[in-house]
């Protein structure tokens, strides 16, 4: 019966299905939401979506282990998201203040920032909307970090 680390985790994601509360579903979804809504609030600065995605982890972070799973892979969404959108930010500042100008290399690496920040969008509706139905949803690239990160609750006795 010996049971690698990840299949440890995954039993315990998976034993959760069905048994998962509804306002535990809710919060786990809206972790997703998180840099949605810095987006339509009409923050297009690449760290303000982190920042909403930290500020509501921090806020989940001793909630049930699907609540704390889906906000510490929906952080490590953003921040891999962040290693893109911020290059990008900076070489169009430096493009419209500085000294660059347009070029091939720019648009070419726009052009795989907007292809790259279109998947994420699509993949954290399709992920929000599962995860409020309970239902666990596991990035391919990201999924394998909240695992090695997040840790089941140890349980702790009270004694009466």
């Amino acid at each position: 019966m010996d049971m690698e680390p990840k299949e440890i985790l995954m039993s315990n994601i998976e034993s959760l299905k069905g048994r998962i509360e509804d306002h535990h579903a809710e919060k786990a979804s809206n972790s997703y939401l998180m840099s949605m809504v810095a987006i339509m609030a009409g923050i297009g600065l690449p760290l303000f979506n982190l920042i909403a995605t930290f500020i509501f982890y921090m806020a989940n972070r001793k909630e049930a282990y699907f609540v704390r799973w889906h906000c510490t892979q929906a952080l490590f969404s953003q921040f891999l998201l962040l290693l893109f959108n911020a290059p990008a930010f900076a070489w169009l500042i430096t493009i419209i203040f500085g000294n660059n100008e347009f070029n091939n290399n720019f648009f070419a690496y726009i052009s795989v920032v907007l292809f790259i920040n279109l998947v994420e969008f699509i993949a954290t509706i399709y992920t929000a909307i599962q995860t409020r139905k309970g239902i666990h949803v596991e990035w391919i690239i990201i999924g394998p970090l909240a695992h090695s990160t997040v840790k089941p609750q140890e349980k702790k006795f009270e004694y009466v």
